[in-house]
């Protein structure tokens, strides 16, 4: 009991020794001087870090002379190399390079792959984002070279997706910060049911995923090749092939009815 009393004597002893003149705890007005000036320091840097944003670099977007030697590189230093710019590895999905955006009357999507984004090229990925306005469609498709997983990162998405003949069509709901997987070559769609914007992003296990959509290339055969395929089912004239095939929206379309009345879209 003596020994631990003393113990605790010397050491408030030395804590009084050592603190500044004004006791252990520092005064509120220093306090608050620690405290301007951390604020400071924070403001300035967050100038400084915002200032040096450099805007994404598309020059090399679409270059075949570019995407020609990335994709001849013995090694992956050497396509990083061959890529200079910092900032030809960004990608804005807001601002895009040319012939990386599909427009239709329902909304609009933006690929970025290794022709739009070529330091893709050696990674085996790439991204989609869709933007899906009121009632927007995105026409039944394919991908050919590639799985697909789409999440949907505002808004909410109808999906529906069939594999091959004889396979189910699954059909779920996706609400914000959910998803979806489409298998490779499996015929889907998405379609947002309510009168907000929704969107969308994809991504896949290729750097060119390839996209097929159906209704367009299906009615862009021949003629006769067209009668021939649906006219066993039911009755469609050859002379209504042509007038037919200018009714079919480009992607991204604007359906479906009940979407339509329940917002007022016309």
């Amino acid at each position: 009991m003596h020994y631990s009393y003393l113990l605790s004597v010397s050491l408030l002893t030395v804590f009084a020794l050592a603190a500044p003149q004004g006791g252990i705890f520092p005064a509120a007005s220093d306090l608050s001087k620690s405290v301007s000036a951390t604020s400071t320091t924070t403001t300035a840097t967050a100038t400084i870090t915002s200032s040096s944003i450099v805007p994404a670099d598309t020059s090399i977007a679409n270059d075949p002379v570019v995407i020609g030697q990335l994709a001849l590189a013995a090694k992956a230093v050497d396509r990083i190399n061959i890529i200079p710019q910092d900032a030809s590895f960004k990608f804005d999905f807001d601002n895009p390079p040319e012939k990386t955006k599909n427009e239709g009357k329902g909304g609009h999507t933006v690929r970025a792959d290794r022709q739009s984004f070529p330091p893709l090229i050696g990674t085996g990925v790439s991204m989609s984002l869709g933007f899906l306005g009121p009632c927007g469609f995105n026409t039944p498709h394919t991908h050919p070279r590639s799985s697909e997983i789409n999440i949907v990162v505002q808004g909410s998405l109808e999906t529906e997706f069939t594999l091959e003949n004889g396979a189910r069509t699954v059909r779920n709901t996706l609400n914000t910060r959910q998803m979806t997987v489409f298998p490779q070559g499996a015929l889907h769609t998405e379609f947002n049911p309510n009168c907000d914007d929704a969107i969308f992003v994809a991504g896949f296990a290729s750097e060119d995923p390839g996209v097929q959509q159906v209704a367009q290339s299906f009615f862009g055969f021949d003629q006769d090749v067209v009668e021939a395929a649906i006219g066993n089912d039911f009755t469609f004239e050859g002379k209504d092939v042509e007038p037919f095939r200018s009714l079919i929206p480009a992607n991204v379309a604007l359906g479906v009815e009940r979407c339509l009345k329940k917002c007022g879209i016309n």
